[in-house]
C-alpha cells in the first residue's frame, strides 16, 4: 500500500513526487515516460533561474531529484482506477495492481491527430509526433511540419537543422506562435510556407514517402514528396479511466478546487490534465507541489480545507 501514487511523469508528476517523497509519504510514480509533453520543446527560455534549456533535460533533472526523495517509478500505462476499501487500485495494461491511500493525476495529454488515410499506418514509419526525439533521423530529408503553434513553429526551425527541405502546412495564414519566432520562419531559406492549406492524405508502400495537401478555399490538391510528417496540432486529454471517479469538463479536463482537489475525496490532480487555462511547464510543477502537500494532509488526515467546489 503506497501513500500515493502519482499517474504522469511530467513537471506536474514530478514535482508531485519531489514534494511526496520530502514529506516521507511512500510514493510510486506511475508513467509510459519521464517528461511528457517537455520532451518535444526543444529548448525552454521561460523557466525561472533556467537561462536555456533542452525540455528534456530539464524533466531528466526533476526525475533525479524525485528518485533522490524516495519515489519509485512503475512505467506502463493505467487501465483502470478504482476506489477500494482504505483507499484506491490502480490496475495496469499488464493486469498488474497497485493499492494507494491517495492519488494524484497528473498525466498530462496526448498529441491530437490529424485522422486522415495513411496516419495510423505510417505512424513511427514517417510519421511523428516528436520533432525533437526523430529529426535526427531526417538528415538531408524533405519533412513536413503541420500546425502554426509554438511547438510547430519550433518544430520547424529544429528541423532545418538536419532537413534539407522543411514544409510547414497551416490552415491559416497567421501563426499563433510568438512573433519573435515567427520572424525567424518567415525568413529562414529551407523552410516553405504553405498556409491556408489541410494535410489530407499520407502515401506510401513500406514506409511514407509523399502527402497530399489541399487549399482550404480552392480545394486545389498540391503532392509533396517528403519522407517525414510531423504533428504539431495541439493535444487531447484522455481521462477516461478516471470518469467515473472525478467530475470532468466538455474538454474531458479534470475539475479542481484551488487546492487541486477534485470530486473525489483523496483524488487530487495537477497540470495540463486539469482545467486550469494556462498549459505551462512552471505552472504544472506548481501544482504538482500544491496536489502533494495537499495529498499529505489527506493522509495524516487534515482534511480541514475549504469545501470542493461545485
Amino acid at each position: 500500500m503506497y501513500d500515493t501514487i502519482i499517474i504522469g511523469g511530467g513537471p506536474a508528476g514530478l514535482s508531485a513526487a519531489i514534494y511526496t517523497g520530502r514529506k516521507k509519504l511512500k510514493t510510486a510514480v506511475v508513467t509510459i515516460d519521464v517528461g511528457g509533453q517537455v520532451n518535444l520543446t526543444s529548448h525552454i527560455e521561460n523557466y525561472p533561474g533556467v537561462e536555456k534549456v533542452p525540455g528534456m533535460e530539464l524533466v531528466q533533472k526533476f526525475q533525479i531529484q524525485a528518485t533522490k526523495f524516495g519515489a519509485e517509478f512503475i512505467f506502463g500505462k493505467v487501465s483502470k482506477l478504482e476506489k477500494v476499501e482504505g483507499g484506491f487500485e490502480l490496475t495496469m495494461g499488464n493486469e498488474e495492481k497497485h493499492q494507494t491511500k491517495s492519488v494524484i493525476l497528473a498525466f498530462g495529454k496526448v498529441p491530437r491527430m490529424l485522422d486522415v488515410p495513411g496516419e495510423d499506418k505510417f505512424m513511427g514509419r514517417g510519421v511523428s509526433t516528436c520533432a525533437t526525439c526523430d529529426g535526427p533521423l531526417f538528415k538531408d530529408k524533405n519533412v513536413v511540419v503541420i500546425g502554426g503553434g509554438n511547438s510547430a513553429v519550433e518544430a520547424a526551425l529544429d528541423l532545418s537543422n538536419h532537413a534539407q527541405k522543411v514544409y510547414l502546412v497551416h490552415r491559416r495564414d497567421e501563426f499563433r506562435a510568438d512573433e519573435t519566432t515567427v520572424e525567424k520562419l518567415k525568413i529562414h531559406p529551407k523552410i516553405e510556407l504553405v498556409l491556408k492549406s489541410v494535410l489530407t492524405e499520407i502515401h506510401g508502400d513500406k514506409v511514407l514517402t509523399s502527402v497530399t495537401v489541399e487549399t482550404i478555399e480552392s480545394k486545389e490538391t498540391r503532392e509533396l514528396d517528403v519522407d517525414g510528417v510531423f504533428l504539431e496540432i495541439g493535444s487531447i486529454v484522455d481521462s477516461t479511466f478516471v470518469k467515473e471517479l472525478v467530475k470532468t469538463n466538455d474538454k474531458n479536463e479534470i475539475v479542481i478546487d484551488c487546492l487541486g482537489k477534485t470530486s473525489q475525496e483523496g483524488i487530487f490532480a495537477a497540470g495540463d490534465v486539469t482545467d486550469t487555462p494556462h498549459k505551462q511547464a512552471i505552472i504544472a510543477a506548481g501544482d504538482g507541489a500544491r496536489a502533494a502537500l495537499e495529498a499529505y494532509a489527506f493522509v495524516h488526515g487534515n482534511v480541514a480545507v475549504p469545501d470542493w467546489k461545485h
